[in-house]
């Protein structure tokens, strides 16, 4: 099944990072936030511990699902996985650009087939450029960015910063997923390359993923309100 991506940069979505070790954990934090946020990223850690049990909590209630698990390998294997991940019902998932145009153009045929065959909607795929935690150039972003879309995925992650510079250069409708969002650029920072919601809005930038700002917040929906506020 077909899937056409809508881009809507002056309305980016935010997605709540659900970087927590338990079940208990997430579900404190997916009730006190649901609906305000709406998609939820599982990611490799929490996914390792929890596994589907906790994208069939969060379908249950509503929600959507970002599957983070950033698929790197043959590509074989990593079709398999994405036909998976279809039948888990996510929204939208990603892989390593790194591994190659056939692994990706693979991935991307499972997924239109499997989603074929089941009659639903295909989740869209995403390239992981660089990881926000390293420094990197532009110009290395945007090589790999274009292997991602002419390979046939539907958007991107990417910092807030590259998002101009991929959308002049790469003549394609894409999405692009930022993660590295914070209040405020102060501070110490494990991520190299951050921005605030305010800047993602003016970047146009589809997808904001916030975990910590939120998750370590007093009051966790508040927190979510404020950032909300600045969309």
């Amino acid at each position: 099944m077909s899937r056409k991506i809508k881009v809507s940069p002056a309305q980016p979505e935010v997605i709540l990072a659900l970087d927590v070790d338990t079940f208990k954990e997430a579900k404190h934090f997916i009730n006190k936030l649901y609906p305000k946020i709406k998609i939820f990223k599982v990611g490799i850690h929490f996914f390792t511990a929890c596994g589907p049990e906790i994208i069939e909590f969060i379908h249950k209630l509503g929600a959507q699902v970002f599957l983070d698990l950033k698929f790197f390998d043959i590509p074989n294997t990593v079709a398999s996985a994405v036909r998976v991940a279809v039948n888990l019902r996510v929204k939208m998932l990603t892989l390593h650009i790194l591994g190659g145009q056939d692994m990706l153009k693979q991935a991307v045929i499972a997924a239109r087939e499997e989603a074929g065959r089941l009659k639903v909607k295909r989740p869209l795929l995403i390239g992981v450029t660089v990881l926000t935690s390293k420094k990197t150039t532009s110009s290395n972003v945007l090589t790999l960015a274009r292997v991602g879309i002419e390979s046939g995925l539907d958007g991107v992650v990417c910092s807030v910063k590259e998002i101009p510079l991929l959308r002049k250069k790469i003549k394609r409708i894409f999405v692009t997923v930022t993660p590295g969002i914070r209040p405020g650029r102060s501070g110490h920072d494990d991520q190299k390359r951050v921005a605030t919601v305010k800047d993602a809005v003016s970047a146009g930038s589809n997808f904001l993923v916030i975990g910590r700002p939120i998750l370590r917040a007093k009051q966790p929906l508040r927190a979510a309100e404020e950032l909300l506020g600045d969309i």
